[in-house]
């Protein structure tokens, strides 16, 4: 208890605020690497590092030398391997969200470039599927689909869901400001709806955010109408402005209100 005590007399205001930028940096890192398979390769050095520490402890001089022998040759492998990650800790570090100014213009970014691709497709009845992560990951449904972690534009999500593309069938997945990956499989909606003439894209989009608290943003290709899923809610016919509310309300960390339409706009709601 003394040596405690004596620990804490020695802590100043310099040296919690230390502690807390290491902390920081630490937990910035994890997150960048949270579903990727980085963090297995992390997971493989800790083991290696136990094995090393258990070895001084035993005594085991021939697995300790291997081990010793083996660190030095892993350090640039390791910098060209986790070379991306470090780049979104740059990056993310950089956009100075924890002050709510840089977050803020980044969510009316990426909102107006989806409402400006969604416009686009109405107009051209162009089918379409956009989900964006929250808090739940969805790396199980980006895994299934094409990695591309590109910044998101409505250039890109156009050329992707042109109906010649070799993308455009299946969802595009949209992490922060970046698409993960595109023609993405996501579970059908298993619930019983007064509509049985909604299409796939529709299902789909109401099934994950059954599964998630992501909301997943659809364009019917008959018909041009825009759909937004949430919460396990569809609202169909939703007008181009109310689509850019919700997905500000999404990206500030508010999940948007989401109303389920009428029997009769259920009906039109096809794909």
């Amino acid at each position: 208890m003394p040596t405690l005590n004596a620990a804490l007399s020695k802590l100043t205001i310099l040296s919690i605020v230390d502690i807390l930028a290491v902390a920081f940096l630490i937990y910035n890192f994890i997150l960048m690497l949270r579903g990727r398979r980085a963090m297995h390769v992390l997971g493989g050095l800790g083991v290696l590092a136990v094995a090393y520490v258990a070895s001084v402890q035993l005594k085991l001089q021939l697995l300790q030398w291997a081990l010793a022998g083996l660190a030095p040759y892993t350090v640039f492998p390791l910098i060209v391997m986790f070379q991306a990650e470090v780049r979104r800790l740059l990056a993310r570090l950089g956009r100075f969200t924890w002050l709510g100014l840089g977050g803020q213009l980044e969510r009316r970014e990426v909102a107006d470039e989806i409402v400006l691709a969604v416009e686009h497709m109405t107009a051209e009845k162009i089918g379409a599927l956009i989900v964006l992560e929250r808090e739940i990951g969805l790396r199980t449904f980006i895994e299934s689909g094409v990695a591309l972690d590109a910044l998101v534009s409505a250039d890109l999500f156009r050329a992707i869901f042109h109906p010649k593309a070799a993308l455009h069938d299946g969802a595009v997945i949209v992490q922060g400001n970046r698409v993960a990956a595109a023609a993405c499989f996501l579970p059908l909606s298993g619930t019983p709806h007064p509509s049985h003439r909604w299409g796939t894209r529709h299902l789909a989009a109401l099934g994950v955010s059954e599964d998630s608290d992501a909301i997943a943003v659809a364009v019917s290709e008959e018909t041009g109408q825009i759909a937004v899923a949430a919460n396990g809610r569809l609202e169909t016919e939703v007008p181009i402005e109310r689509l850019r509310t919700m997905l500000i309300q999404y990206d500030a960390g508010r999940v948007p209100s989401v109303e389920s339409a009428p029997e009769p706009q259920m009906r039109k709601a096809q794909l």
